[in-house]
Parts: C-alpha cells; sequence; structure tokens
C-alpha cells in the first residue's frame, strides 16, 4: 500500500511538472502569438480595402476609358482634324491611366506577397514552439531538471529527484562563473539526483 501511494504521488508530481513547463512556456508563446495574429489580420484587413479600392478604381477607369471613346467618335464625326487631336489626346489619357493602374496591381500583388510572407512566419513560429515544448519536455523526463525560463541573466530551476521525493531549486548567475563551471555544476547536480 507505500508503495502505490509513493507511485501515485511520484506520479502527481511529474504530472505537475508538466504542466508547469507548459504553463511558463505558453503564457509567453500565446500572447507573441496572438500578437502576431493581430498584426496578420490587420494586414489581411488593409489589404483587402486596398484591393477593394483598386478594382473599383479599375471599373471607374474603365467607364472613363469607355466615354472617351465614344466623345472620340463623336468628335471625329465633326472634323478630321479636331478629331485626330482629340483622338491623340485620349490615347495618352488612356495610357497613363493605364500605367495608374498597372503601378497600383503591381502594389497590391507587393502586398498580397508581404501577407503570405507573414502567414508562413507564423507557421512557422507554431512549429517552433511545438518543438521547443517537447524538447524541454524530453530534457525535463532525462534529467530530471525543470529549467527555470523567466529570467534570462540567470541560469535557474529545479531538480526532481524521485526516489527520494525532493525537489531541490537551483541558480547560477553567469557573471561569476563561467559557462564550463556553471555547466559542469549543473551535471553534477543531476548525477547526485
Amino acid at each position: 500500500m507505500g508503495e502505490v501511494s509513493t507511485t501515485m504521488k511520484m506520479e502527481d508530481l511529474m504530472n505537475y511538472s508538466n504542466n508547469l513547463i507548459e504553463v511558463l512556456k505558453e503564457e509567453k508563446d500565446i500572447a507573441n502569438l496572438r500578437h502576431f495574429l493581430r498584426q496578420a489580420s490587420a494586414l489581411q484587413s488593409q489589404c483587402d480595402k486596398d484591393f477593394n479600392d483598386v478594382q473599383k478604381s479599375i471599373e471607374d477607369y474603365e467607364q472613363k476609358i469607355h466615354t472617351c471613346k465614344q466623345k472620340a467618335a463623336a468628335a471625329e464625326s465633326e472634323s478630321a482634324a479636331d478629331a485626330k487631336l482629340d483622338s491623340l489626346q485620349k490615347e495618352l489619357e488612356e495610357e497613363q491611366n493605364l500605367e495608374l493602374i498597372v503601378n497600383e496591381i503591381d502594389d497590391l500583388e507587393h502586398k498580397r506577397e508581404t501577407v503570405e510572407e507573414q502567414r508562413q512566419t507564423i507557421k512557422k513560429l507554431d512549429q517552433d514552439q511545438v518543438r521547443a515544448q517537447m524538447k524541454l519536455s524530453m530534457y525535463a523526463s532525462v534529467t530530471n531538471t525543470i529549467p527555470y525560463l523567466g529570467n534570462p541573466s540567470r541560469i535557474s530551476g529545479h531538480i526532481v529527484e524521485r526516489d527520494r521525493k525532493v525537489v531541490e531549486k537551483f541558480e547560477f548567475d553567469p557573471s561569476t562563473a563561467t559557462t564550463f563551471d556553471t555547466c559542469n555544476s549543473i551535471w553534477k547536480m543531476i548525477d547526485l539526483a
């Protein structure tokens, strides 16, 4: 009966440790992910608005082009010289309008590509987060060490000794010891656990 109770307490402790790791990791990552999602949503909304504006402009320009053609045909019947001059003027305006449309379409295409790149970046960040969580869980299981990642100026965490039902806190100041010495100290604690 005592062994069953010990095993249950150890399982509870391991579950607690895994949950603690996830909570410590997820809050920051969720905030970052929400931030990126808000940015992506805002960018998508802006792109949709710009696309609709350009689409409306294209329709307006097409209507203007059609109107210009009708006017050119009417002027051509009035006088050949005036018609030729008007026709050349209309062609010039049409070319200028087409250049504007092409430039606006190019801008929209560039914005679309930017949005797609941001979507890919968010997808990669999600994948990296899952990998990091899996690595952290594996490291904790193998070394019985649960790092605290909240303070980058210190190396700290807990070592869980399952056999003795003990959780020991450790902390190192990187400014007072070399990386090599800190690493060796951590390995010694793991070996003792």
